[in-house]
């Protein structure tokens, strides 16, 4: 089972303000050590928002809710800068300063990798998806990636000190990804990643325009981000969710461990020349296999609970912005509005149910530690608070549409 510690988004996320409904702005200077720097672009993670310093670089970015937004700023000749900013009830004024990319100023020898191209095919796949979407994505720069493989730890880390561009031509987006961290661990098989995107619309006819929309839709509905906005509103039944428990039960094929241990000590502690080792070394090898296999077996499996679980029992608030999620096992969330694909069958994402279960899209969400808060607009704020596994582990970048994306009304 393929697991993914979702996390295309860091502390990005807005949240609106349940008392005040004004809008508010972030303002500020862009500089370096010493001058303003004109021509910086300013984008809101996580959103299509942008603007430009002007020749002074200071910069405005206006008809923003209250809530926590991350800035990304980008300049030719300078490092990539991300800064996070909470608007409470006023609007914000910051500075932010810039250092020299000196990778970009000088020339820069890189030793050739004959397994890079192998690391970076790894990298699309968990980064970018395996879902009909990301046939058709492409990173336009893969050479500014960064890859390591630490053999010891069967972990694949990837970087970068320079946005990530990655076409998609499914959903009709650019997105400019400054990418913190990626991590795939091949004996795990846990993927974590994280940064903060910005969306740019492609160039489209109408035709093709209306093919995004669509797509966009397919991509929105049911994903981890439709969950949580439906989950702050109140409306998971509504909007065809359903949740369940994925509880641990002991395996009923491991002997219990005291019994395991036993055996193991015992097996081990025959001297291997005396009679009964030479007489019976098939018999003791088999038992040894048999009895370290039990050591390997994992002490319990996952059982799906059919208890519907009430949202009013799990959610509550944390402040005026954020609600907070604590659960204990699992959750088991199904989307009852479309079934699962065939491509998706194929994959090693999916999730075992009983026979009587729909085939609906099924994702589990573990949680990495007491609980998770998020925002109005489904965004999550603690980037490493849960793990996924099912359909949401399954879809990644390729499906990502912006945090305040909103879906056409649906014709009754």
């Amino acid at each position: 089972m393929i697991k993914s510690l979702l996390v295309a988004l860091t502390l990005i996320m807005l949240g609106t303000n349940t008392i005040a409904q004004n809008t508010f702005s972030i303002s500020g200077l862009v500089r370096d050590q010493k001058d303003g720097l004109p021509g910086a672009s300013i984008y809101l993670s996580g959103y299509k928002i942008a603007t430009v310093a002007d020749n002074d670089g200071r910069f405005k970015l206006s008809n923003l809710k209250a809530g926590s937004y991350d800035l990304l700023v980008q300049l030719v000749g300078y490092l990539p800068y991300s800064k996070s900013v909470i608007i409470s009830d006023k609007s914000v004024q910051v500075e932010l300063v810039l250092k020299e990319n000196v990778a970009q100023l000088e020339e820069v020898v890189i030793r050739a990798d004959p397994n890079r191209q192998k690391y970076i095919n790894q990298f699309k796949e968990f980064f970018i998806g395996k879902t009909p979407n990301a046939l058709q994505c492409k990173i336009l720069n893969p050479q500014v990636l960064n890859v390591d493989f630490d053999i010891t730890k069967s972990t694949l880390t990837v970087s970068t000190t320079e946005f990530l561009i990655v076409e998609n031509k499914a959903l009709g987006y650019r997105l400019k990804y400054m990418l913190d961290r990626f991590e795939y661990n091949s004996r795990t098989h846990i993927i974590y990643y994280s940064g903060h995107p910005f969306f740019e619309e492609l160039k489209a006819s109408a035709a093709k325009k209306k093919k995004h929309i669509a797509a966009r839709e397919v991509a929105y509905y049911g994903s981890s981000q439709h969950f949580f906005r439906s989950l702050y509103a109140n409306k998971t039944q509504e909007e065809g969710f359903i949740i369940n428990k994925m509880v641990k039960v002991p395996n009923p094929n491991r002997y219990p461990e005291y019994l395991i241990n036993a055996n193991l000590e015992k097996i081990k502690a025959v001297p291997e020349k005396t009679g009964i080792r030479q007489n019976k070394g098939k018999i003791d090898t088999a038992l040894l296999a048999f009895w370290t296999k039990q050591k390997q077996m994992p002490r319990t499996i996952d059982k799906f609970s059919r208890a519907e679980v009430l949202p009013d029992t799990l959610v509550h608030y944390f402040n005026q912005n954020l609600k907070y999620l604590s659960y204990t096992d699992a959750l088991l969330i199904q989307y009852t509005k479309e079934k699962e694909s065939l491509a998706y069958s194929k994959t090693g994402f999916w999730i075992f149910r009983p026979l009587d279960v729909p085939e609906n899209e099924i994702s589990v969400a573990n949680l990495t530690g007491e609980g998770v808060r998020f925002y109005e607009n489904g965004g999550i704020y603690d980037s490493r608070s849960l793990l996924y596994e099912g359909f949401w582990a399954y879809e990644k970048v390729a499906d990502m549409v912006p945090m305040d994306y909103i879906p056409l009304p649906k014709i009754k």
